[in-house]
């Protein structure tokens, strides 16, 4: 393929935006090699500024769940636009939407909406630790939770991708009030309890990591972790921002039938708009401003652009549940065949897969944790990206991020796909 037209905009773009990219993993840095400037999509693809199409496995980090241009999302935000772009006043689509995700998100009485994952993050903890007034939270190597002070710790995703997990420019004081445990493992976590008693306000983690690559949860882990909060006082933050709403309606509480205390959302609640929220029960939620003490505000929370977006998307994928039962399917379709062309080949790999996110990963070791994505093989999987790029399949620049699966990835992108990947071997 040629990227004539993406390597011109890219020097241009340096020139004015640091990086040339406004956010980090965008920059091809982990992988080598130009990013790719792409200027529309459809359906399961997107086209480049040389027109190049690609078979998209990124689909915006996660909530092009509906695939691209949906028309009826497309129709509603053009309908919301004529009226307005933003008000800076309450609007009934606020409402609307945060009574659908109390409705089939458990444990979930109120939902605050913000503008950003991050956002969602930094907003559940403050109200964790004003709710229990205890200043310390736990986090897990490799979970991202956004770019916020306290979650810089040891982060995955694009932070991981740079080599540099904790970033200047995060006080000795912040760091100090995030506790660093090791994704599945119980042990560490407990460990953390016991020294530092009647300190730690709650837990955050992606209940199912999407930003060390896809790593679900061992048996019984966040069910341990529920009891863990309940005898310490703590609460359990389930940062659902890539899961909430692409596994299941009820997401991962659902899923693994254990209750969170605050849940973050983002990606498709917003249908790609920019968007973000945190909910949980009457008794958590009341402490926030204007209600509680608790101050969080944001002048473009609630947008009517995003939440027309976000509501016309949860509103099909409530009436259509058959769309989670396809892309689960497709998912798992591709994680056998991927298996079985890799095996064939004499590839050392592991895939992990759950619902419709899916990642591989080169070499011996099974993932489990950031330690062990961090092993693996990351040069192969370069390698293996350009591989497919140049062949049409897009996927996440990073061995650190998970691909998402989204209901317009068909047979025949799968085949298309699958026969990339031996061309790749």
């Amino acid at each position: 393929m040629r990227y004539q037209r993406s390597s011109e905009l890219f020097l241009t773009a340096n020139k004015y935006i640091p990086g040339g990219v406004n956010s980090p993993v965008r920059a091809f840095k982990s992988v080598g090699g130009t990013p790719v400037f792409m200027k529309s999509a459809k359906g399961a693809y997107l086209t480049d500024e040389d027109n190049n199409t690609y078979i998209d496995y990124i689909n915006s980090w996660g909530p092009m769940i509906l695939g691209h241009s949906r028309e009826e999302v497309v129709e509603a935000v053009k309908k919301q636009a004529e009226k307005g772009f933003s008000f800076g006043t309450p609007t009934e689509l606020e409402t609307e939407i945060a009574k659908l995700i109390t409705e089939v998100v458990p444990n979930v009485d109120q939902v605050r909406m913000v503008s950003s994952g991050t956002e969602a993050c930094m907003s559940a903890i403050r109200l964790a630790r004003g709710f229990t007034k205890k200043e310390k939270i736990i986090k897990f190597e490799g979970c991202y939770h956004g770019h916020a002070d306290s979650f810089l710790i040891k982060a995955g995703s694009g932070a991981a991708t740079f080599g540099s997990p904790n970033s200047p420019g995060v006080t000795s004081g912040t760091a100090k009030d995030t506790l660093l445990a090791k994704y599945n493992s119980i042990e560490s976590v407990k460990k953390l309890f016991e020294e530092n008693k009647n300190e730690i306000a709650g837990i955050i983690l992606e209940p199912v990591a999407g930003n060390m690559g896809c790593i679900p949860p061992q048996e019984n882990f966040l069910q341990e972790l529920r009891s863990l909060c309940d005898a310490h006082n703590a609460l359990l933050i389930f940062d659902e921002v890539m899961t909430g709403f692409r596994f299941t309606l009820g997401g991962v509480q659902q899923l693994y039938n254990v209750k969170a205390d605050l849940v973050t959302f983002g990606k498709v609640i917003g249908g790609g708009m920019p968007v973000g929220a945190f909910a949980g029960t009457n008794e958590i939620m009341n402490h926030l401003a204007p209600n509680g003490a608790v101050y969080q505000a944001g002048t473009l929370s609630g947008n009517p652009i995003a939440m027309t977006a976000g509501l016309t998307t949860l509103q099909i994928l409530k009436n259509n549940p058959t769309i989670y039962t396809k892309i689960n399917s497709t998912t798992e379709t591709l994680a056998t065949e991927i298996n079985n062309i890799l095996s064939s080949k004499g590839v050392e790999f592991s895939i992990n897969q759950k619902c419709s996110m899916i990642s591989v990963f080169f070499g011996q070791e099974k993932v489990i944790d950031f330690d062990s994505a961090s092993r693996a093989n990351h040069q192969e999987f370069n390698r293996f990206f350009h591989s497919m790029l140049n062949q049409g399949i897009y996927l996440p620049p990073s061995g650190y991020e998970t691909w998402f699966i989204s209901n317009e990835i068909d047979e025949t992108e799968i085949e298309k796909t699958l026969q990339a990947i031996k061309k790749s071997f």
